[in-house]
């Protein structure tokens, strides 16, 4: 029997190959236009992706292995916001979900969980965030306020052998405490719009969400009602043990980078394990694998296509590569999905091109085939990914008094 699961793509800039904007089929002089990224994630949504990832950082050199490099003419350098761009792109599209880019050290707690808030109001129940914990020495220049976190990756290259990462994680893992409990602090019903009583809200149903935590402290309610997700949905990039048990403890898909399908099931295991030992949550974290792809129509044109971007800037990446035709990529799905993961993150080396191929080619071909989850319209993301939409967790406490 085949394995089902999801497909979602990660967009990033002309795409995620250093390289790409020099490709004719980019449109790099429209990288910072509404309608470049109207186009990208429409077409997304019309091939049935579950969702797209939006990237962003706090700083023009980004968050690769090359940011040390500083502000290199040879890349591309400057981004939109990507939740300000997700919430333009709510009303624009059907059923996609959309999970901007939100970096935890530096904005405030509150206004994260007002804007995600928001975002599901305008895209009727679609929201979610990649949370990103930590900061660089670039970054907190840029905002001044505090000079401690994490230098670089230590020698060791795991991070709990670096108290600075430690931190970082602690702090990410009240972020998303903050969050969750702000979406809360309005119960389904909140609002009772009673114009012969003169009462708009009952305010017994708007709870301060009252947090004490290491790195901050959060005494009141979201401004924003409670929205149709009940919160939104929580995701994280994890590569190793502590990063797997953040998103085990405070996630609802984490997304992991196997070199292949022996590995992945590893990383399953390891991530299952952890869940087992930190996770309170009723529902299993959904566990997505990343792929980076490039497709053309014959192995040959892949290769050839990949040797001239290479020629141009070398890539480093934590993604598996796969380079080769739509079947190519579609064997790799397969094999990933036979190791137990819920869904693949496509990385497009190349926007619109791969993107193109994925949403004409790769998806259509991979439904046929029935590897796909069947699309059951349910109209929240939550609910798309057999998640389910949260309760307040005040009015779970009024029920229990």
């Amino acid at each position: 029997m085949t394995e089902k699961v999801h497909i979602a793509v990660a967009l990033d800039g002309a795409g995620w190959h250093p390289a790409a904007w020099r490709e004719p089929t980019a449109r790099p002089t429209e990288l910072t236009t509404a309608g470049y990224w109207r186009d990208l994630v429409r077409a997304a949504d019309d091939a049935g992706v579950v969702f797209a990832t939006i990237e962003d950082a706090l700083t023009l050199e980004g968050r690769t292995a090359e940011a040390d490099a500083g502000i290199r003419r040879d890349r591309v350098r400057g981004r939109l916001d990507a939740l300000l761009v997700a919430s333009f792109l709510a009303p624009l599209t059907r059923r996609i979900g959309l999970i901007p880019t939100v970096t935890t050290t530096h904005p405030e707690p509150f206004h994260l969980a007002t804007g995600l808030q928001t975002l599901d109001h305008a895209s009727l129940g679609r929201a979610g965030a990649r949370i990103v914990a930590g900061s660089s020495p670039q970054e907190r220049a840029n905002f001044g306020r505090r000079g401690d976190g994490p230098v670089g990756f230590p020698a060791s290259g795991h991070v709990e052998d670096d108290p600075a990462w430690q931190a970082a994680f602690r702090e990410a893992g009240e972020v998303v405490d903050a969050i969750r409990r702000l979406a809360d602090s309005w119960e389904d019903d909140a609002i009772i719009r009673d114009v012969e009583s003169g009462r708009f809200l009952d305010r017994e149903r708007v709870h301060n969400a009252d947090f004490e935590g290491e790195f901050f402290s959060i005494t009141g309610a979201s401004i924003v009602p409670r929205s149709p997700q009940g919160q939104p949905l929580i995701t994280a990039l994890a590569h190793q043990s502590i990063p797997h048990r953040f998103a085990a403890e405070h996630a609802d898909v984490v997304f992991i980078t196997p070199g292949g399908a022996e590995e992945a099931a590893v990383i399953v295991a390891e991530v299952e394990q952890a869940a087992a030992e930190v996770r309170d949550e009723p529902e299993r974290l959904r566990v997505f694998a990343d792929l980076l792809v490039l497709i053309e129509a014959t192995e040959a044109a892949a290769v050839e296509a990949w040797d001239r971007l290479e020629e141009r800037a070398p890539i480093a990446t934590d993604a598996h590569i796969a380079i080769g035709t739509a079947a190519t990529i579609i064997d790799e799905i397969r094999t990933l999905a036979a190791a137990g993961v819920d869904g693949i993150r496509l990385r497009p080396a190349r926007l619109p091109a791969d993107l193109t191929a994925i949403t004409e080619q790769v998806i259509p071909v991979a439904r046929a085939a029935g590897i796909l989850h069947d699309d059951d319209a349910s109209p929240t993301l939550r609910q798309r990914l057999g998640l389910p939409l949260r309760s307040s967790r005040f009015a779970a406490q009024e029920v229990s008094a």
